[in-house]
């Protein structure tokens, strides 16, 4: 097979079309063995590095969402052993194959020190709200915090934490923010559902704590 056809062919998989139910090659991929589906994702998983789609690897593998899910927890409770460095983590819809967090320290010693993220007060309480209240626009976290948020709005984005989410259909059309997958991989969490509740009292403590914040800066 040449490098064009082997590439298509991956695409294919990758992709799933349309038609694919009709191929011969998906009714090929259909007749996996569990064990060897289960392996089709772990390769895929682990020549990806980033997290996958679910249903990517449904395609993938020619089987259903819900086959796929089985098969994925199915590698997170082997990887779960304490013997082994890997572990699977999902994001929402997505799926990852990654280290485990106690390894940092042996990895280090090969691999370069990865940047730590470090969010200042602001930073975080402005990511804060975006996430508990997104889609938001900038006039909306503002409203909240009293102060503008341009400067922690840009480095969140920079960060990978935010992203815009489109456009609200009102008077000038602003932009609406989110959180993205890195936010529910750098905060450990599943999915926004996993976030802790935040009550209107806090919300107000994050103005009060931004309106503290002016008020030291003009020296009042």
């Amino acid at each position: 097979m040449s490098d064009t056809d082997q590439n298509s062919t991956e695409e294919k998989m990758l992709t799933g079309p349309a038609d694919a139910a009709d191929t011969e090659e998906v009714q090929e991929l259909r007749s996996l063995s569990d064990e060897e589906a289960e392996a089709a994702i772990e390769a895929i998983l682990f020549t990806m590095g980033d997290s996958v789609e679910l249903t990517r690897l449904a395609a993938a593998i020619g089987r259903t969402a819900e086959d796929t899910r089985k098969f994925t927890d199915a590698l997170a409770a082997r990887y779960a052993s304490a013997k082994c460095g890997l572990m699977v983590r999902y994001f929402e819809n997505s799926v990852q194959l990654c280290t485990k967090p106690e390894q940092f320290d042996n990895l280090i010693r090969i691999a370069a020190v990865p940047k730590k993220l470090t969010l200042t007060e602001t930073q975080l309480e402005t990511l804060s709200i975006i996430a508990y209240r997104q889609p938001v626009t900038k006039a909306e976290v503002e409203e909240i915090r009293g102060v503008s948020c341009d400067h922690a709005i840009n480095r969140l984005l920079q960060y990978d934490l935010i992203c815009e989410l489109g456009r609200r259909e009102t008077p000038g059309r602003p932009i609406l923010f989110g959180t993205t997958e890195q936010f529910l991989r750098s905060f450990g969490v599943r999915s926004l559902d996993d976030l802790p509740s935040l009550d209107a009292l806090q919300v107000e403590e994050f103005k009060e704590e931004a309106e503290d914040e002016v008020n030291t800066r003009l020296g009042i």
